[in-house]
Parts: C-alpha cells; structure tokens; sequence
C-alpha cells in the first residue's frame, strides 16, 4: 500500500503549485503542510526524498492513511532537524518578498535553541551525513556551519547578537548557488559557468540580501569575506585582511565541506580534517574551539572498546578521549538488537581505535542509539 500510495502522490508535488494535502516522512512527521506552495525543484526534492506520506488528517475518502500510528508519537530532536532543512528551503525561497531579514532572524534564533537543546545531535547529524541526500547538501551545509559558527562563537564568550548574526550569514552565505552545490556534491564536477557562479557567489549574496533589506553590518561583511584568505589569495576581492565572523565562517565552511562525503570521495575523518583546519588557522583561538567542541571521538565517530564491542559515539564525555558511546555489537562482534551505553573513561570500555565507516556493517536509527526509539 505505501508503494502505491507513493505513486499516487508523486505527480501532485509540482513546483509553484500548492499542495492538495499535507506531507508527512516516513514516520509521519509534517514536512509540508496542505495548502503551501512548493517553491522550487530542491524543495520538491526534499520532500520526494524524505518519504511521501499523506497526511492521515487530510487524506481523500476512501484513502489508507499511511504513516498514521506514526503520526500520534511524540516528535523527537530528529524529527525537528529533518524539518528544519525543508524550513531554511522555504526560508531562502523568500528572499525576494518583504520581511525576509525578520524572517531570517526568527530562523536562526530557533535553530539556535534546536542546537542548545542538544550539541550531541547536532555535531551527530553533521558526522553521520546521508550520503543519498547529496542533492540537499548545499541546504544541510548551511545548517551545519551555521552550528559549528554557533558552538565555537559561544565557547569564546561572543556576545548573544554576534553570535546570531553569525549564524544569519553561515544560513545565507550560499544563497545564490545552493542548487549548484547539491549539484557539484552528486556529480564532482561543474562546467565553466558554475564555477563562475562559485566564484561570484559571495558578492552575488551580499548584493541579494542587501536588497532585501538586510542591514547588519556583521552579517553582510562575514558574507561577503567568508573566501577571502588573510593575506590574500582568496576570492572575490583578494582581501588581505577580514574581519572576525568572516573568518570563523570560513573555518566552519572549510572544516564541514572536509567531513561531508561527496560521490566521489568520502568524508575525511573528523581529526584529520581538524588538524589541517588548525595548521591552515595557525592556531587561531576560534579554531581551537571548534576543536574542542568535537572533540578526538565526536559523537557519530564508529570505535572499536577494549571489551571488543563496536560502537557509536554518542555523547561527548569529561574530556576529549573518553566520550559515552552506544555498543552495537557484542565483544565477538556479533550485531546486538538492544543498544548498551558504554562509558569509554571505564578501562573495560576505553576507545581502541577508530573504525572506518566501511567496516560497520549494521547500520541502527539514531533514534535508538540514542534511546528515543523503543528497542
């Protein structure tokens, strides 16, 4: 019935038209509510890729309302960061009509406390990135430097608006080629056009958000420098000086673009990509912290313990080595159904190694490692 269903529904979901029901994922969270208008083909993508459930509220007479048991539980802080990406589509869509920096505000401050309610999740998604979503990864990436911009500005005692602002400028820096980054991201390569389009991009955005009637002065200029390179040799200026959010942004923009797999590469692990980020940084402070807030074994990293168990980082612990993870396998490596908790500052269970993600062959929900989900 959910394969019919998705047949039925896929050729209602056109772009500029208004959705003749509700769109829900797969486990009957709403994406889209009836009634809006789908913007632009990554939106369409959006919701085609996260599950096509009719809403069970909406459905037409006669319709099995798939996803509807779903529907009835409560939402957990992943249900919320699969919706968010779809909000900073529609967000980034409005550009052009009044309110747009009020908008953006609003925006950022609710990702803001999405991320305080759980720093864990958040650097666990930004890790443990869907390598079939590449096509969404100019929108995911905008949401996970816009994170990392918030944890390290917040370690270094940044004042509240600064930090806001920041973020602003990491959701918007990419405005003007979010499609081509979802597009370089799946096929590795762009023609000579688009790499134009790259290139002018940061001017391009300054000059959009500008005529929206975006003043903050932080903002525009963190946008505008984000490619610049102190010293020179970056783009679109050549700027040999930049100003401070500019550079945190480019550090957070360099760091999630090392540990985001591509179709032509994978993802470069997490320590690896920090220290060339610190070396390229020479030592900035802000890198430090955005170091510190991963940590040597973030959350989403796969270990093998000293008991012989494979895990899944799941929190960050006392210090930067000894983080709690989720055990799913047994100590003879057997996949296990129900997830342990295993504190890695315990000998038994200290981090042997890190484990390439190729090597795990069990792949388990999020929402049950981290106990949101019944076993």
């Amino acid at each position: 019935m959910a394969i019919d269903l998705l047949r039925q529904m896929t050729e209602h979901i056109q772009v500029g038209q208004p959705l003749p029901f509700g769109v829900c994922d797969e486990q009957g969270v709403l994406l889209l509510a009836k009634g809006r208008v789908v913007a632009n083909d990554s939106q369409r993508q959006i919701l085609l890729t996260r599950g096509l459930y009719v809403d069970h509220d909406e459905a037409k007479p006669g319709e099995e309302a798939v996803g509807a048991d779903a529907s009835k539980r409560r939402s957990t802080l992943f249900d919320l960061w699969k919706q968010i990406t779809a909000r900073l589509d529609l967000l980034l869509a409005s550009l052009d009509k009044p309110g747009f920096a009020e908008r953006c505000a609003t925006f950022a401050s609710q990702l803001m406390g999405l991320v305080q309610r759980d720093p864990d999740i958040a650097i666990y998604l930004s890790v443990r990135q869907d390598p079939n979503r590449l096509s969404l990864y100019g929108l995911s990436h905008a949401l996970h430097c816009a994170m990392v911009g918030q944890l390290a500005a917040t370690r270094a005692g940044w004042p509240p608006e600064r930090v806001a602002s920041l973020v602003k400028a990491a959701l918007t820096m990419n405005l003007s080629i979010v499609d081509e980054q979802g597009r370089y991201a799946t096929a590795g390569r762009l023609n000579e056009a688009q790499r134009a389009l790259v290139h002018a991009h940061p001017q391009a955005a300054v000059d959009r958000l500008t005529a929206a009637g975006v003043t903050d002065a932080d903002w525009l200029q963190a946008v505008l420098e984000h490619h610049e390179r102190p010293g020179g040799g970056g783009y679109p200026h050549n700027l040999s000086e930049t100003g401070e959010l500019a550079s945190v942004l480019r550090m957070a923009d360099v760091f999630m673009a090392k540990i985001s797999p591509r179709s032509e590469r994978p993802a470069l692990p997490v320590l690896d990509a920090a220290r060339q980020m610190f070396a390229e940084a020479k030592g900035s402070p802000l890198a430090s912290a955005i170091i510190k807030e991963y940590g040597i074994y973030p959350p989403g990293n796969f270990v093998q313990l000293a008991s012989g168990e494979m895990a899944v980082v799941i929190r960050r612990g006392a210090t930067a080595h000894t983080p709690v993870a989720a055990a799913v396998t047994d100590r003879h490596g057997i996949p296990v159904v129900r997830t342990t908790r295993r504190n890695t500052a315990e000998p038994i269970y200290a981090i042997k190694l890190l484990v390439p993600e190729s090597k795990m062959v069990l792949r388990m929900a999020p929402e049950r490692l981290y106990g949101l989900a019944e076993e």
